[in-house]
């Protein structure tokens, strides 16, 4: 059983707030945590997809107040959004740690009933795909880059499941959740974006260029791109603005958020013809990024930085108003840097930056910069083993 880096949270969180809320994208492993925790806890699970689980809620009142003793999961509670001013009103009336466990596949901001009804009542914590410290020897960083950190296709031995399962999954989501979310678009348009999303995958986000070629306005193509945020489909790095007199470049990346989708998409099912495939790069640095999401705080910013002259990085983490970490990402444990990385860390006042490598041994390669591997930066921000 692999342990999840979320447990410990969960844990704490379920110790502390009447309600824990556990976000992430569908088959991500929350289901799976919370069946773990029913040998620690007596805990009542309902699957709000279920209509055997749903006839218990015909009268919701009734039946939460005969098992207040106990901790009471709810999955899929976007199925069923009446029942959030209800949890509001029981928790107000007793607001023991543990009362309520809420899973759902969509952010706060599309589950609004919760975020508005459970406001100081509730903590999120967000569940993503498995990255490496998880999956440990399981996996080598090459598997987990090709099929994707959902843990099925991950963990299948069989090429052919793991697009058979990535299939399934997208149709699942095109077809019924992100209509269910409110998503206004048919369902082969939102295929197409996803397309065009994976396309795109790394590159400045231009808005325009996707409502050309989907005959869409540009207010419509953001708000479809937000459902796909929203619904964990998608990441979205956001440039860092300073005040420093540089002509900036202020478009957004986009990124398919797990490589095993955005490979499904691209058509990649081998490691040959991933590392053939003309936007590698991009594959591998958004596979960086979401891994070190994974790891970091719900309210860590991430950023990147590049000048109309060049002056480019990657990754920017920020924490408590200070750098984190800044880092390029490069697809070899060999790199060499450009002018325009050197001239970004004088703009920006860098002490340091990591080059993060898929398994280099750590190394300086020049003053301020050092060379490392994706494992020990993920270590050093989960606050496992320091880097140099």
């Amino acid at each position: 059983m692999i342990k999840r880096s979320i447990e410990d949270s969960f844990a704490l969180s379920l110790k502390e707030f009447p309600v824990t809320g556990i976000i992430g994208p569908r088959q991500v492993g929350k289901t799976t945590l919370v069946r773990q925790w029913q040998a620690k806890k007596e805990m009542v699970y309902l699957d709000l997809e279920r209509n055997s689980d749903l006839n218990k809620l015909k009268d919701p009142e009734l039946f939460l107040t005969q098992v207040a003793d106990k901790t009471v999961v709810l999955d899929e509670v976007q199925h069923l959004p009446e029942l959030f001013p209800l949890l509001r009103s029981l928790v107000d009336d007793d607001r023991r740690p543990g009362r309520f466990v809420i899973l759902g596949s969509a952010s706060p901001a599309l589950l609004r009933q919760s975020s508005e009804s459970l406001a100081g009542r509730i903590n999120y914590l967000e569940m993503f795909p498995l990255n490496l410290l998880e999956v440990k020897e399981l996996l080598t960083w090459q598997q987990l880059w090709l099929h994707g950190g959902f843990p099925e296709p991950a963990l299948s031995e069989k090429p052919s499941f793991g697009q058979s399962w990535y299939r399934n999954f997208i149709q699942s989501y095109v077809q019924r959740d992100l209509p269910l979310y409110g998503l206004p678009a048919d369902p082969k348009v939102t295929r197409q974006l996803l397309q065009m999303v994976a396309s795109a995958n790394g590159g400045l986000l231009n808005y325009s260029t996707f409502a050309k070629s989907l005959e869409l306005s540009v207010p419509t193509i953001k708000t479809y791109l937000s459902f796909l945020q929203n619904a964990f489909l998608t990441t979205v790095i956001t440039p860092w603005h300073t005040n420093i007199k540089k002509r900036l470049v202020k478009s957004p990346k986009l990124y398919i958020r797990d490589s095993g989708m955005l490979h499904y998409l691209a058509g990649i099912n081998d490691f040959e013809t991933l590392m053939g495939n003309i936007r590698v790069g991009n594959s591998w640095e958004g596979f960086v990024i979401n891994q070190i999401a994974s790891v970091l705080k719900s309210d860590d910013e991430l950023y990147h930085y590049r000048t109309q002259d060049g002056a480019e990085i990657d990754l920017l983490i920020r924490r408590n108003d200070r750098w984190l970490l800044a880092a390029e990402i490069k697809l070899t444990n060999s790199p060499s840097l450009s002018r325009g990385t050197h001239q970004a860390m004088r703009d920006l006042g860098l002490e340091q930056l990591h080059v993060i490598t898929p398994s280099a041994e750590t190394y300086p390669v020049a003053e301020k910069i050092l060379v490392t591997s994706l494992r020990r930066v993920l270590a050093r921000l989960r606050g496992g083993e320091a880097i140099g």
